[in-house]
């Protein structure tokens, strides 16, 4: 493992040698500088991992050379070595991004623990820095998969949204079209993206928990509140919090909400203090939130309140031309997830994907290609490895003396005979004489077919 390397910028010769000395036996990679100009050129050539800066050098004083070093590498750890009582330079100093300081004469001791937690700080922002970037990748808008004009217009509304400074939006869509994944598109997409990300679905909380969640309370508040709890709102601060399922949302709790949306504030359970917050708020349902104003289950302003910028996810089976890219794209994530190689689907397992009406949405077509996955070893899926309900509920096989109707683009007869030995199986059981017998066949051709297509 690569030691971390330190540079140590002092004009005064014994404190340069006394800190090699003693940080080259902490396991740490050493060099020194006895100048600023000195320090610079070693910060272009030697890329120290963190810097102990004299603030009183000769020609360059420390605080040139900190904003100098900045300009270079904005990533490097900097502690300050300050002389004891001059704490204004000290905090000019943090402002201009040193990350510590530490007074002369310092105790070894000491400095060491400085250096270990700056490291460990450093480590900690390298990886919150890594996963906000995974979380941008896993996220963004190129995750929003499909080629309908329903799509793309989508996608034209979070990139202006995510643009603006909009505080509320409401995603309207039935179960499974992907409310979250657009309210986390417009999240990453924006200024807000280093910021939290909170979600809560309204329907799964109750009221009385709802509130908590939202707004915190004080220790004390009610019986349970052994301790202070700062709420989903304040937590977010910056960044965005998604109330999923908006629509069964209690009337008392809309009330809140709507005060916390019109004032930009709220107070914790029990407390007395006004919290002011910065938040883009993103609601969804699959309600009718008009019908659940007419049935006085849905307040009318809140309503209003909420649905500034509106967004409608069409269901799966009025986007169709989407169906085929989000299959691929799910195959593609789910041969890295589990190390498979599948390469696509036979046409007419394409078929009947294509005819399922998908009542389920993205989310169902998710599931049945993780299942095929996960259940399958052939590199192409095939009829046969989708869930009985598609293959039984898709009018793909309609009509006709023996039950199909040759669709226009025409079909793979392999493809057909295949699906015709599996239903023949299922019919009788998995007694091969008797599914034999249902397609007219004497036994060998019957097993012929079934070691052709795999059943044997």
């Amino acid at each position: 493992m690569a030691k971390n390397r330190i540079l140590v910028v002092d004009d005064e010769q014994l404190i340069r040698w006394s800190l090699e000395q003693n940080l080259t036996k902490q396991g740490y990679d050493v060099i020194t500088a006895a100048s600023g100009e000195d320090a610079l050129r070693f910060v272009q050539q030697e890329a120290p991992d963190l810097i102990l800066l004299d603030i009183q050098l000769p020609g360059m004083n420390g605080l040139e050379v900190l904003e100098k070093i900045k300009e270079i590498d904005e990533e490097i750890i900097v502690i300050m070595v300050t002389a004891l009582g001059v704490l204004e330079t000290a905090v000019k100093a943090m402002r201009l991004g040193a990350h510590d300081y530490i007074n002369k004469p310092f105790n070894l001791d000491e400095l060491a623990i400085v250096i270990k937690k700056a490291f460990e700080t450093g480590d900690l922002k390298r990886e919150v820095a890594h996963l906000r970037s995974e979380q941008t990748s896993k996220y963004g808008l190129e995750n929003i998969i499909g080629v309908s004009k329903h799509i793309e217009n989508v996608k034209t509304m979070i990139r202006k949204i995510a643009q603006s400074d909009a505080s509320t939006v409401l995603i309207q869509g039935e179960s499974g079209t992907g409310k979250e994944l657009v309210a986390k598109a417009i999240h990453y997409e924006s200024a807000r993206a280093d910021k939290p990300f909170m979600a809560i679905n309204c329907a799964a909380v109750p009221e009385t928990l709802l509130e908590s969640e939202l707004m915190g309370h004080e220790r004390g508040s009610f019986t349970d509140a052994k301790s202070q709890k700062k709420g989903l709102f304040e937590i977010a601060d910056g960044g965005t919090i998604f109330l999923d399922e908006i629509g069964d949302m209690e009337l008392g709790m809309q009330a809140k909400l709507l005060r916390v949306l019109e004032e930009r504030r709220f107070r914790r359970i029990g407390g007395t203090r006004d919290i002011s917050i910065d938040v883009r708020i993103v609601s969804a349902t699959n309600k009718d939130l008009l019908k659940a104003i007419e049935e006085k289950t849905f307040r009318n302003d809140l309503y209003y309140r909420i649905q500034v910028i509106p967004i409608f996810l069409p269901p799966l089976r009025e986007r169709k031309e989407d169906i085929m890219p989000l299959v691929h794209h799910f195959i593609d994530h789910f041969n890295r997830e589990f190390g498979k190689n599948v390469k696509g689907v036979s046409k007419m397992a394409e078929k009947f994907l294509m005819e399922y009406p998908w009542p389920g949405n993205t989310r169902e077509l998710k599931n049945v290609i993780e299942r095929a996955i996960i259940l399958e070893s052939d590199e192409t899926l095939l009829l046969e490895h989708l869930p009985q309900e598609i293959v039984s509920r898709t009018p793909a096989v309609a009509s006709g003396p023996i039950g199909f109707q040759l669709p226009p683009e025409g079909i793979d007869i392999e493809d057909v005979e295949r699906e015709l030995i599996r239903q023949a199986l299922e019919l009788a059981d998995g007694n091969q004489s008797k599914a034999a017998k249902k397609l007219n066949l004497g036994i060998d051709a019957f097993r012929y077919r079934m070691k052709k297509f795999g059943f044997l």
